[in-house]
């Protein structure tokens, strides 16, 4: 099992870095797949994905948090309503009904994930103004 998710690690990234250059393919979500697959394949790749100065910030938001970045939520929103312009145009009636579920669903889901992580529980700001220290 270990080479299977190894493999699906390895497919999910290239997929991922793949959306980085191809419209409306998304990066993140691939990304995240691959990370769950190489949490159980390879602690090394995972590691190595999750510590990414460009891929690891949108895994470790989403594993730590459920955080989706406002931007990732422009370009997925983006993305979808323009992906669904040609199937809902060719679609007949009925259909067309099951995919606006479907994006409205998808859209949702996004739209309902928190944009940044938590404050922090019990953090404490102090500002200490003086002229004189001492």
């Amino acid at each position: 099992m270990r080479l299977v998710y190894l493999s699906l690690g390895h497919t999910f990234t290239a997929i991922g870095v793949v959306g980085l250059v191809v419209p409306l393919l998304p990066t993140t979500p691939f990304l995240i797949l691959a990370a769950a697959c190489y949490s159980r394949g390879s602690e090394r790749f995972e590691r190595w994905l999750v510590s990414h100065p460009r891929f690891g910030a949108g895994v470790r938001d989403w594993r730590n948090h459920g955080v989706i970045s406002p931007r990732a939520k422009a370009i997925a929103t983006v993305g979808i309503l323009v992906s669904s312009t040609i199937p809902l145009t060719l679609l007949s009636l009925p259909w067309k009904a099951v995919a606006v579920c479907v994006v409205a669903g998808v859209l949702l889901f996004i739209h309902s994930r928190p944009s940044r992580p938590p404050e922090p529980h019990g953090s404490i700001t102090v500002t200490v103004e003086s002229d004189e220290l001492g």
